[in-house]
């Protein structure tokens, strides 16, 4: 029983190395390996990965660090990135092929050769595909398309990055502008994992505000920026949970995330959807100017409406006139006519007169005293 113990017994050195034989002879030379980026830490040149499985690969899970050295590392992230137009990232779900290595210290590695970006662009569309499905399902992809949009958008509450070049060029642009807009900013963080949290603790900041109000609206719309950026940091406004608060907010939102390329489901959700912050500031400034010439259009058809209204009433006053200066006695005598009068009252029949009633003609240049004698 001792002899067979000391006939198996191995330094760990030697065991790894036995480890490491068995795998290089029934090992294949590459495998193409579908996971889920757990952390990524680039040194030295080299990045480190932990990959381990995804959502959609089931059973109990696996984790296994892998490397992409030097040598291949710029190539392979540039093309990835060409392709995806996004750099390798935390949570992102890859298509690697790589080699696998057995270290006497680190244990089981893969070493990557290779990646296939079509996968993981594949992937993003499906989970964003899967989102869209389910704020349809629930009612909300379509909602702030039923708030309605103040005739006059001027109280304005901002989310955006406070240092974001972009909120300072949105800015600008409404302060440049002839129209006197007010905005409030409400600092969030606009890129990376804890933007959907931070986005949505800035609505709750605005919520408060706005059912706080009495009869005055504090603000007509929520205009969300973000300037510049890679096009990987929008996978943020695919949020669920941010696109589904956006939904259901009680203001009208409109945003402008600083992207051409793609849009995102929160793009989707928005009342209205631009594609940066100084798009929607000249989205603001435009709206405005259309009010500004109804205005302008109302004044004009209001003074040609008054001025209507006034010439209708001098022809009827020149006529009331006219009728005055025909009933006027200067113009009845005038023509020939005269006025008859007894006791200062007006004769209209000869049955009114008998014999000796003293009676006064009236007529245009003056008046004859009469007496009648039959």
């Amino acid at each position: 029983m001792v002899h067979d113990q000391m006939v198996n017994r191995f330094t760990l050195s030697e065991l790894c190395a036995e480890i490491g034989e068995a795998l290089d002879s029934s090992l294949a030379p590459t495998y193409w390996v579908q996971a889920e980026i757990s952390s990524l830490m680039e040194r030295g040149g080299h990045m480190y990965l932990d990959l381990v499985d995804g959502p959609s690969a089931g059973g109990q899970g696996a984790k296994m660090r892998a490397t992409l050295w030097a040598g291949t590392k710029e190539m392979l992230c540039g093309y990835f990135q060409s392709e995806t137009g996004m750099p390798l990232q935390k949570g992102m779900a890859v298509l690697v092929q790589g080699e696998v290595h057995f270290h006497p210290v680190y244990g089981l590695s893969l070493s990557i050769i290779g990646i296939d970006p079509t996968f993981t662009i594949g992937d993003i569309a499906r989970l964003k595909q899967q989102t869209i499905a389910q704020l349809e399902k629930d009612g909300l992809l379509e909602a702030q398309q039923l708030l309605p949009l103040p005739t006059l958008i001027r109280k304005i509450a901002v989310i955006s990055s406070p240092s974001a070049a972009g909120y300072e060029d949105f800015k600008h642009q409404l302060e440049h502008s002839p129209y006197r807009f007010e905005t409030t900013l409400f600092g969030a963080t606009m890129q990376g994992d804890g933007a959907p949290k931070s986005i949505i603790a800035a609505l709750e900041e605005i919520s408060v505000s706005v059912s706080g109000l009495s009869a005055k609206p504090v603000f007509d719309c929520v205009v969300l920026i973000r300037g510049g950026g890679a096009t990987s940091d929008l996978s943020c406004f695919d949020n669920y949970e941010l696109c589904a608060v956006c939904a259901q907010f009680e203001l009208p939102i409109l945003t402008g995330i600083g992207h051409t390329r793609d849009v995102s489901v929160l793009d989707l959700v928005a009342h209205e959807a631009l594609k940066t912050p100084t798009a929607v500031a000249e989205w603001l400034i435009h709206r405005m100017d259309i009010q500004a010439t109804r205005i302008a259009d109302l004044l004009v058809r209001l003074g040609r409406t008054a001025d209507r209204q006034i010439m209708v009433r001098r022809h009827r006053v020149e006529l009331l006139e006219q009728r005055l200066a025909a009933c006027n006695p200067e113009a009845f005598y005038r023509r020939g006519y005269s006025l008859l009068t007894k006791d200062g009252k007006v004769v209209r029949s000869v049955a009114e007169l008998v014999p000796g009633d003293r009676i006064t003609t009236h007529l245009g240049d003056g008046s004859v005293e009469s007496i009648v004698k039959g």
